[in-house]
């Protein structure tokens, strides 16, 4: 069955061919150029922070906030186990021990309360995920780091936009991370930034993506840094995305609208914003089904039907190199057997979102 409808797909109606081909005509198509800067500094503009650095993808921008916290072997960093991989990967990168959290149940969000029971004297930091668009209660792991003294990383790579009591989350951490691969809000193919108010942190940022490179030096390099720079071309993709943001996420929330109207009274649990502190910018639109055998039969009709989906995320804890005896987190766990993510991107008709659901309602009213 050749798909209709993809889980996901890029916006690109802006200026993105114009700008690429700048980049071309001018030769400047590696990490130099003039759109490196423009995007980063559109950026900051977009979020309301004074520094931000871009890197290569969305993984490396957590290991180079991570590095630039001066986090390594014998700390512990607390994060949700209901997350993409590369929140956890980019922790065990540097050496030091995820602790896993389990999610709250209506949010999809880490627990609070757990996370204040996971803190040890060893914890360095607690990694914040914003998941599928959805804000975690984000000032209340602030308030807790704050107290503790420890340090808030957000992992804001599906939540571009979204915000926690009017404030655009991916600013109220010490330090940030977006990421810009192709299914995110806004893309520049495969690329990320880091974002953070403090100087001296984006300083270290700057110094560890350029290969360790000495201020003011040519060729001598005084750490050992890694090569995580973003290039021109995915920068001018970039800042031709962030130039139409506004309009894609106000495209998303239509979508997000439509789909909770016509997916009403069917058997499944649409993942919606909690309460009016929340402004989810709905990177995927995500339900949850009655049980794990039902997701994949529904999964397969709707395959069947030409509509493409995803699973909810795998708790990580589940997977081979990370899972130990008696881990439960049984909120993530049930989360990532039941959850479907639908067709999200800007593209989508009100019609199309119409017959997703239709195609839903079928399947049950068949079964």
């Amino acid at each position: 069955m050749k798909i209709k409808y993809p889980v996901y797909q890029p916006y690109l109606t802006g200026n993105e061919k114009q700008y690429v081909l700048e980049c071309l005509e001018s030769s400047w198509i590696s990490s130099k150029g003039k759109y490196i800067g423009e995007f980063e500094n559109k950026f900051s503009e977009y979020l309301g922070v004074p520094y931000s650095a871009s890197v290569s993808n969305g993984t490396v921008a957590l290991h180079v906030a991570l590095l630039a916290l001066g986090i390594s072997k014998g700390d512990e960093v607390i994060v949700p186990t209901f997350t993409y991989i590369a929140s956890v990967n980019s922790i065990t990168y540097t050496g030091a021990t995820p602790v896993f959290v389990d999610s709250d149940p209506i949010s999809w969000q880490m627990s609070i309360e757990e996370t204040k029971n996971k803190i040890s004297p060893r914890t360095k930091a607690i990694l914040a995920v914003h998941l599928y668009g959805h804000p975690c209660d984000i000032q209340a792991l602030r308030d807790l780091a704050t107290k503790e003294e420890f340090f808030l990383i957000e992992d804001t790579a599906e939540a571009l936009g979204s915000e926690f009591n009017g404030r655009k989350v991916g600013t109220f951490g010490d330090i940030s991370t977006f990421s810009f691969f192709g299914n995110k809000t806004i893309t520049t193919g495969e690329g990320g930034m880091v974002v953070t108010n403090d100087k001296a942190l984006y300083e270290k940022c700057v110094h560890i993506k350029g290969q360790g490179l000495a201020k003011n030096a040519e060729y001598w390099h005084d750490i050992i840094g890694y090569n995580y720079r973003m290039t021109n071309i995915c920068a001018a993709i970039g800042l031709a995305q962030l130039e139409r943001v506004h309009d894609i996420i106000k495209i998303k929330r239509q979508i997000a609208g439509w789909y909770r109207e016509e997916l009403n009274g069917l058997p499944v649990i649409f993942h919606d914003e909690m309460d009016g502190r929340f402004f989810s910018t709905y990177w995927m639109i995500s339900i949850l089904v009655k049980d794990s055998l039902i997701r994949e039969k529904l999964r397969k009709h709707l395959i069947e039907n030409g509509i493409e989906t995803r699973p909810a995320f795998h708790p990580v804890h589940t997977m081979p190199m990370y899972t130990k005896p008696g881990y439960q987190f049984p909120v993530a766990e049930d989360l990532g057997a039941r959850g479907i993510n639908l067709p999200s991107y800007p593209g989508l008709t009100k019609e199309d979102v119409k017959f997703i659901p239709n195609t839903i309602r079928n399947f049950y009213e068949r079964d």
